[in-house]
């Protein structure tokens, strides 16, 4: 007569562990390819929804979100040459404005360019070509009302990702808005701090062609001849705070919007 099987035996301990861990992979993994599109979905949303709130669109319903942005053209620019590039180029270039990921195109040799010390002040090693950018119109004139530029750069901790909205003389702060970092929170973390967002708005850009923006050290003083071009600084937070400035010097510059706004502008 066989002897009973130990069910606490290493072997069967083993065996049952093993097919939990089996069947666990199976629900992740099929979860993972299940929920991807709404993933995806969720993204796309919340970068909308980013767009409009640096471009000053806020209390928006969800419903309402999608067709607010559908007032905003999608365009493309070519940082190398400094310009718009047609929506025909985009498409010949095999850019899709609606899935295109700067991101990943930053980390394409052949589609970025790596930054030299003296150049890369916003700590970002490469940057991609094409960037794809919004604009606005007034419905009249058909001018542009705004125009909402990504950008980002190293603070504290973390890379900062978002959106900076200039009004349509390509010099004026409409907004400014942060999707994703990592700096500490009630400290770098107040990037995302609605008062210290809303004090960007009407602030300059340029003086003389050049950067002139700066994030300073304590409050911004009405009665400072630098007024316009000063944001308060961030209170605990001096290197995110300089992150956040050389984030707008860099991506403003020469190397970054800059020509790109000369020529809009003109």
């Amino acid at each position: 007569m066989l002897a009973p099987k130990n069910k606490d035996s290493m072997s069967n301990v083993m065996a049952v562990a093993l097919s939990v861990c089996f069947v666990c992979s199976i629900m992740v993994a099929s979860a993972a390819v299940l929920l991807k599109p709404q993933r995806i979905a969720n993204k796309n949303f919340d970068r909308i929804s980013n767009i409009l709130m640096a471009a000053g669109i806020q209390n928006v319903s969800p419903t309402e979100i999608v067709s607010e942005f559908d007032k905003f053209e999608v365009k493309v620019a070519d940082l190398a040459e400094g310009r718009i590039i047609s929506d025909l180029e985009a498409l010949d270039l095999g850019i899709d404005t609606s899935a295109y990921d700067q991101r990943k195109a930053s980390k394409d040799p052949s589609l970025s360019k790596s930054l030299k010390e003296g150049e890369d002040i916003a700590s970002i090693s490469r940057r991609a070509r094409y960037s794809v950018i919004y604009v606005l119109r007034e419905e009249e004139t058909r001018a542009i009302s705004k125009i909402i530029l990504p950008v980002h750069g190293y603070g504290l901790w973390s890379t900062l990702y978002g959106f900076l909205s200039l009004q349509g003389d390509m010099n004026t702060v409409s907004g400014i808005t942060f999707y994703e970092h990592g700096e500490t929170a009630g400290l770098g973390g107040e990037v995302d701090n609605p008062d210290w967002k809303k004090s960007w708005e009407g602030k300059k850009i340029y003086s003389d062609g050049n950067v002139a923006l700066r994030v300073i050290k304590g409050k911004a003083s009405s009665d400072s001849p630098d007024y316009d071009y000063q944001i308060d600084g961030l209170s605990g937070a001096t290197l995110t705070s300089r992150g956040v400035e050389n984030m707008v010097a860099y991506w403003l510059g020469k190397d970054g919007f800059g020509p790109v706004l000369s020529r809009l502008g003109e």
